[in-house]
């Protein structure tokens, strides 16, 4: 069973702007992936760092929903020094500090993918993790060609 963790971007994307067709479509792979996690077909991971970002959020409804989250992760991060230190590692690599953190947590939690929706991150490379955009996961899940 794969084990996922979805950044804080692939959480909100429900709540953005759905005009625009690759939105809609990475919405609906979410959706499916959180589903796919309810039923306990994915474990999905959750971090400190999911719940430091989120709180932020300055939209009551969108924060509370998201937190929810929390309640059906089979991991859930805490911080350590070794997520800072990897974290340092990561962001050798070109990738932001607040993207690096959320990759060294789910490195930690034992992921298997880093589900986002950040283009900006989807062209890393980090060892011992796939980074992928939500549709792309779902094609590769269900073994859609």
């Amino acid at each position: 069973m794969a084990t996922v963790y979805l950044d804080n971007c692939c959480f909100n994307r429900p709540f953005d702007n759905q005009l625009h067709p690759v939105v809609q479509l990475e919405t609906q792979a979410k959706l499916l992936i959180q589903s796919e996690a309810v039923q306990g077909n994915l474990n999905l991971v959750w971090s400190f760092m999911l719940t430091h970002e989120n709180s932020d959020n300055p939209y009551d409804d969108r924060r509370e929903q998201i937190s929810l989250w929390k309640n059906v992760a089979k991991t859930i991060v805490a911080p350590t020094s070794q997520i800072l230190r990897q974290t340092k590692t990561i962001e050798e690599l070109g990738i932001r500090t607040k993207d690096a953190m959320h990759i060294a947590c789910a490195l930690d939690g034992k992921s298997d993918y880093f589900i986002t929706t950040d283009k900006k991150v989807l062209n890393k490379t980090v060892q011992g993790i796939t980074i992928i955009n939500p549709m792309e996961f779902v094609r590769r899940h269900f073994n859609v060609s």
